[in-house]
């Protein structure tokens, strides 16, 4: 008998969350990148990670812990990470209300999951983080950005407007990708505008050691009204120079973390022993690598923003933390277009699109680069930007 193939059904159907994320993702894939090209794209640090995390892992994997660990994450960590929390919040925070997740991106995926159900509404400023989106689609729950006010900080009385029953408001300080931070002024008005709701608040504080405005920085869970609903969400990968290493930690209302654990566990299991030990390390040890890392950053923030300011035609944000600078062009392109024309000119950014809509006509460039590629790198841009004239 001849062989009949039967037309085979979708992998999902258009409910399903694979669906859902398809249709409402705006994250850009890059492609492969070449030997040639200076990126200025990454997400990154370009330093090694502290030789005392490395070291502590080796020494992890030489006593044998590569066993399991617990859900929660071990008792160590999150008893000194409760202590951070405590001195950041000015208020007791308990260990047992500490989640270990793989990653920030695990943790903001537990929150977000464990919160949000299908046809919650969920604030998001724009532009910010492309993931708050796409999980909220997989959640089933819709989005309603919030467009930025022009120096890139909250537009409050839009965010008034948007906030009226929402389930959920996530936002990141520092900012991806705009570079700016939130003050404490900024934060007060937030808890002034969900004061008398139920509204949940997670704040994704991963860039946190790395402000520059020369103010103390200000986190949602030091701020009265919004410490009791905020999830804080962090991660070693930025402050520490750990993205490989995949290690993240949530804390906030009990209730709210015993949903993203359960979330956690069922999805990730627990976190690796020895990347925990590591953390530990960072924890204990770090501080001055932090340090002389976010004093390299603030130097070549100032080398990417005075070669940015030769460049004609581009407005440029304030870069006040993080390492990014979010400048918009005055061409009739669409950033996609834009990025697509620069890497032919040896220079990888990110559009401004990706971050949301009111993102197009910018470009996000990362000065987690060195000094030589940060130069080079704009360099580059100024010449495809002149091209596209």
């Amino acid at each position: 008998m001849p062989l009949t193939i039967t037309a085979q059904p979708p992998l999902y159907g258009t409910a399903n969350a694979v669906a859902r994320i398809a249709a409402a993702s705006r994250r850009a894939q890059q492609p492969q990148s070449r030997g040639d090209l200076v990126s200025l794209a990454m997400g990154e640090p370009d330093f090694d990670t502290p030789e005392k995390v490395t070291e502590a892992a080796a020494a992890s994997l030489r006593s044998g812990r590569t066993h399991y660990s617990p859900l929660l994450g071990e008792a160590s960590l999150r008893e000194a990470l409760a202590a951070r929390l405590s001195a950041i919040a000015g208020a007791p925070a308990s260990a047992a209300d500490v989640l270990i997740t793989q990653g920030g991106t695990a943790g903001l995926s537990a929150s977000i999951l464990g919160i949000v159900n299908p046809g919650d509404k969920v604030v998001v400023p724009d532009p910010t983080y492309s993931l708050y989106g796409d999980l909220v689609a997989m959640a089933g729950g819709t989005v309603v950005p919030v467009p930025l006010a022009p120096d890139l900080h909250w537009d409050l009385d839009r965010l008034a407007d948007a906030l009226t029953d929402a389930k959920l408001f996530v936002f990141c300080n520092p900012v991806n990708p705009t570079g700016i931070v939130h003050s404490r002024e900024e934060l007060e008005a937030l808890a002034d505008l969900l004061d008398g709701t139920p509204t949940l608040v997670i704040s994704d504080e991963a860039y946190s050691d790395l402000d520059y405005t020369g103010r103390p920085f200000t986190s949602a869970i030091c701020v009265e009204g919004l410490r009791e609903r905020t999830v804080y969400c962090q991660t070693f990968s930025k402050s520490y120079a750990m993205t490989g290493w995949r290690v993240g930690y949530l804390w906030g209302p009990a209730p709210v973390i015993q949903a993203a654990a359960r979330v956690h566990n069922t999805f990730n299991g627990s976190v690796n022993t020895v990347v925990q030990d590591a953390a530990l390390a960072a924890v204990e040890h770090c501080a001055e690598d932090v340090a002389r890392m976010r004093a390299a950053y603030e130097e070549r923030r100032d080398i990417m923003r005075d070669a940015l300011a030769a460049v004609p035609g581009l407005t440029l944000s304030a870069p006040e933390g993080a390492f990014y600078q979010f400048p918009r062009y005055d061409l009739d392109l669409p950033s996609v277009e834009v990025v697509a024309a620069l890497r032919s000119h040896g220079v990888a950014v990110r559009p401004g699109s990706e971050f949301g809509a009111c993102g197009e006509n910018h470009l996000r460039l990362s000065y987690a680069a060195s000094p030589r590629s940060i130069t080079e790198g704009v360099r580059r841009l100024a010449d495809g930007l002149a091209a596209l004239r």
